[in-house]
This record gives structure tokens, sequence and C-alpha cells, in this order.
């Protein structure tokens, strides 16, 4: 078997015997890291196969170093091992991001279609996944807001401040959060903070919104407030610059329908011409 590997290099899929495996590197580890691989590869197996490059006794591992580790202390024989074809040019791909709390929570609910907490939380090297699910928070979110954290619009943070607020009270944030094009945390919480008690939640604890210092309720409705301001006034600057266009477009256009003035222009700014009729061929069209 042979698939595309990094930057498009065919890459060939075989079983490879774990002695003939020689790491290119080492790498310090946290302990909890690694027992967190170990419980997946005990609970699932191998799902993402070593990259190797073949040297002339045996195969030197490009990436997968700390699971090759593992799977030489669990006693097994033969690893399946994806063959590179260079050995420089392979950098591994150490720079992908973490998982969000929102991008965990949506990978979490998938897995359960197939498979069950305890198997996952095994995978995982955890007690449970409880906890990162949120259970119960999608519940409380108005079905816009569901829409919008699936689509990943608004992130586990700001769906937690807006079930501090009534269902109908969220459409009306996220209108106002679309209107803006700002789905931050902290524009959702002042939102929530200028909210009236009659469109809140009946408060469960003591750490909602709206008990917190006063002045750090000013610093949020101050924000919303200079973000208010922001969109009204590039709201009226491309107004303005839509009427200046106009204005524009209207001049030129009465120049290029005077023939004496076209020709003049045509004899003597050539270049200002063809810039003319740039602008109104571009309008026309």
């Amino acid at each position: 078997m042979s698939v595309n590997g990094h930057n498009g290099k065919q890459v060939q899929g075989i079983d490879i015997s774990i002695v003939k495996l020689v790491p290119r590197s080492e790498r310090k580890v946290a302990k909890k890291y690694r027992a967190r691989i170990e419980s997946s590869l005990r609970a699932v197996g191998l799902i993402e196969p070593l990259i190797v490059y073949p040297l002339k006794d045996g195969y030197e591992i490009l990436d997968g170093v700390l699971r090759y580790r593992i799977l030489l202390d669990m006693g097994v024989e033969s690893v399946p091992c994806l063959i590179h074809s260079t050995r420089d040019g392979f950098t591994g791909n150490r720079m992908v991001n973490q998982l969000s709390a929102s991008q965990e929570m949506r990978m979490l609910r998938k897995s359960l279609e197939e498979l069950d907490e305890k198997t996952i939380a095994n995978a995982l090297g955890i007690q449970s996944i409880g906890h990162r699910l949120n259970k119960g928070l999608l519940d409380k979110l108005h079905p816009e807001a569901v829409k919008a954290f699936n689509a990943n619009k608004i992130n586990i943070q700001t769906a937690k401040e807006l079930i501090n607020v009534k269902p109908e009270r969220q459409q009306e944030i996220l209108q106002l959060m679309d209107k803006c094009n700002d789905y931050s945390t902290v524009f959702a919480r002042g939102l929530v903070l200028k909210t009236p008690v009659a469109k809140r939640v009946k408060p469960t604890n003591s750490r909602t919104p709206w008990t917190k210092a006063d002045e750090k309720k000013s610093q949020l409705l101050k924000k919303l407030q200079e973000a208010e301001q922001q969109q009204d006034f590039y709201t009226g600057l491309y107004r303005q610059y839509t009427t200046n266009l106009l204005k524009l477009v209207i001049y030129v256009r009465s120049l290029m329908n005077n023939a004496e003035v076209k020709s003049h222009l045509q004899n003597h700014h050539a270049d200002l011409t063809q810039i003319f009729e740039e602008i109104l061929a571009s309008t026309e069209g």
C-alpha cells in the first residue's frame, strides 16, 4: 500500500519488526501525556502508523518515537509503518494547535455515536468524559445559539455566557453579534450585562456576570459602548465613501460626454483619459 505523505511524497505502508526500528531522536514528555498515549494504544490500538526511513540494517523513526517506546514496553513484535521516501526533507507535524474546549466537546459528542463513554475515557487515559461534555449546556441554549455553536461561530465560553439569559434574549444577542460581526466572549458578556432583569435566568450560583464587581461591569459596558460606536463610525464612513464615489462617477461622465473636453484630454492627458474610461467601464459593467 502506498499513499501521499508529507509535501505530496509517496509513502509505502508495511508492518515492520520492532527490533528493526531505530529512533531518530528522543524527546522528554510529561508522564501524564505518556500515560494518555499508552491508554489510547491499549484501548483502541495504533491508529496513526509510525513514519520511518529505510537504513542499511533497519528503519529510522522520523515520527512516532513515543509510540514506539510504549509499544516496545508492551511487548509488541511488529508495528505498522509508513516508509518515507526522503529523510532530511521530513518535518514532523509538531505545529498542530491543541483542540479548543469547543472542538473537544464536538469530537466527544461525535465519538459517542459509535462508542460508549467508558471506552472513550479509557482511550484518553481519564476516568470520565462527563465533565468535558458539558452535559445540559446545549439544552439551555436557543436553537439559533446551538446552530451558531455547531458552526463554530461562538465558542464554549460564549455559550456559557448566553445561558445566563433567557432563550429569546440569547437570540437577540446573536442578532447583535451578527450585526457587529463580533462573536467574542467579551462582547457577549457585555450584552448579557445589559440584559434587563426580566430576561435573565435565575442565578444558580454566586458567579453569574451580574454579581461581579461594579468596576468590572463598567469596563465591560464601556467596551460594549466602544464597539457600538465603532460600528456606527464605520457605517457612516462607508456611506460617505459611497456618496463621494457616486459624485465622482457623475463628474467623470459629464466630462467624457463633452466632446471638446474629451478631445482635449485625449490629446494632452491620454493617461488621465484612460483612467476616466476605466472608471466609467467599471460602473457600467
